[in-house]
């Protein structure tokens, strides 16, 4: 036993030896001395600047909404922006995918940038696999400048940097925001990539985004501004070694343009921000609260009172009748599931959709939601799960495919309160979003669109969903009613596989649930 301890304390110090060494080899750049960037304003000079104004008169103190619920009016609603752009364009995604969509929104800021606008571009390092030498080639440009979230100084493998930089890297900026002008803003929970824009109608996220005008959207620039100065975020030039594949970028944008693919999007699109731009859309003007976590919490260091959970507890205010919520990844902890039964005992109806064991992408995070499945339901709130396949077929279908993959999953991330206000955002509920990840979301008084999550509730979802429930015996049960009306009733997790299950017991013991 005295050997085998040494053995492991000997072991430990050429791991600490290793990590430290390796952090000198690969360290981050000094970015002391970079000179801090702000936002361009709004300007009357430019025609969303003007729209803006005019708004902003006819509406003093209101901001104005349009929700953005189908993914091709999301995709071409950022493009006809990006086309509109005079002055500035300010984007901050998690994912940015090298496919159909996310090509012809570089193309889009590429070609902005050429005809003089100031383009930031700040990305997440974990989700732009594939991407370094059109990074590098666009940074290159005139008026065009990338940044990196928490980047890996390794570039290939990336993962190799968690190895000595775990708890710095397992931070990730997963905000989304496209802003025009400073006039203009698109926020929500899409990301860039065809999954997310229904490019595949056969294979695609439902998710939601919102664009908004008006007072809002400075406030949403100034967040912008603080992640892109913050200690986390890294010039690409000072992470991705060269000039770029410029040649192999032209290729591609090429290549994408001349697809069927595109040609069909083309073809289909249904845009707001063009109907906008027109003003032909009518907007909602009314309070909107922007929530988000401080830019510290990429560090490991932001106080309780700076992040966006403790917000947003904050400004929600007193739910009185109802709470509408869905979430793609709901791990709600101990203090969560308190929250949620406490609501439910008091009287209120809640209700929650996720994803079904299998329907979801990440099964770690099922089995850390499944911990706490049946505490919900002796409380009363009510549990619905995506299903593999469902009937509804309109816009407002939550039923999805990831990733071409035969099945369904939910991407989707917001939620309602009373019929009266809907949080639309990046946030969802689990633990990762909570204490590790950095997010953002719109707090909007809106009970037109927050109607619209209350009505799926009530309309829809037994229709895609499996309902889980408890016997008078106490035994978990789920329903799921068939396309003829009768209810089926299942026993175990539907069409689970014996690796699930057991996979699902062994998560559940493990101390993983912060990672959730």
């Amino acid at each position: 036993m005295r050997r085998l301890l040494k053995a492991l304390a000997a072991l430990l110090v050429v791991v600490a030896v290793a990590i430290v060494i390796a952090r000198l080899i690969f360290s981050l750049p000094d970015i002391s001395d970079r000179p801090v960037s702000t936002a361009l304003p709004a300007d009357n000079s430019t025609l969303l600047g003007r729209l803006m104004a005019e708004g902003a008169a006819a509406h003093p103190g209101k901001s104005g909404v349009i929700p953005l619920l189908d993914g091709r009016d999301a995709l071409a609603s950022r493009l006809s922006l990006a086309e509109a752009a005079q002055a500035s364009i300010d984007a901050q995604y998690y994912i940015w995918q090298d496919d159909i969509s996310g090509i012809m929104l570089l193309d889009a800021l590429q070609r902005a940038a050429a005809r003089g606008v100031r383009v930031r571009l700040l990305l997440d390092d974990n989700g732009v696999p594939g991407l370094d030498g059109y990074m590098a080639a666009l940074n290159a440009q005139d008026n065009f400048e990338t940044r990196l979230f928490n980047p890996s100084m390794i570039r290939r493998p990336k993962l190799l940097g968690y190895s000595f930089d775990f708890f710095r890297m397992n931070r990730r900026m997963h905000n989304k925001s496209f802003i025009v002008d400073g006039a203009v803003t698109i926020i929500g929970g899409r990301n860039i990539g065809d999954n997310y824009f229904q490019v595949d109608q056969q294979a695609f996220y439902v998710d939601m985004d919102v664009l908004a005008a008006g007072e809002i959207v400075p406030e949403t620039a100034a967040v912008f501004d603080d992640y892109w100065n913050s200690a986390s975020v890294f010039d690409v030039a000072s992470i991705i070694p060269g000039e770029g594949k410029r040649a192999a970028y032209d290729a591609r944008v090429a290549k994408v343009h001349g697809s069927p693919e595109a040609r069909t999007l083309r073809d289909d699109f249904r845009d707001s921000a063009a109907r906008y731009a027109q003003s032909a859309a009518d907007m909602e003007w009314t309070d909107v609260q922007l929530v988000a976590d401080d830019p510290a919490k990429g560090q490991g260091i932001a106080t309780r009172d700076q992040l966006m959970i403790t917000r947003l507890g904050d400004i929600l205010g007193d739910i009185e009748t109802r709470l509408d919520l869905v979430s793609a990844y709901f791990v709600p902890g101990r203090q969560g599931t308190k929250v949620f039964t406490d609501l439910a005992r008091s009287g209120i109806d809640v209700q929650i959709l996720t994803n079904a064991l299998n329907t979801t992408d990440v099964l770690m995070v099922h089995a850390g939601y499944s911990r706490y499945r049946r505490e919900l339901l002796e409380a009363g709130v009510e549990l619905y799960e995506l299903k593999l396949r469902g009937s509804m077929e309109s816009e407002k279908e939550l039923q999805i495919n990831p990733f071409g993959l035969s099945g369904a999953s939910l991407h989707a991330k917001t939620f309602s309160i009373d019929n009266q206000r809907i949080f639309i955002g990046s946030f969802n509920f689990d633990p990762r979003s909570a204490t590790l990840n950095c997010e953002m979301g719109f707090l909007i008084d809106s009970p037109t669109m927050a109607h619209q999550i209350g009505d799926s509730f009530d309309t829809q979802l037994e229709e895609i969903s499996y309902r889980p429930d408890l016997t008078p015996e106490a035994k978990m049960i789920w329903r799921e009613r068939a396309p003829d009306g009768r209810m089926i009733v299942y026993q175990e997790e539907p069409e689970a596989t014996w690796f699930q299950q057991i996979a699902l017991v062994v998560i559940g013991v493990l101390p993983v649930e912060w990672l959730l």
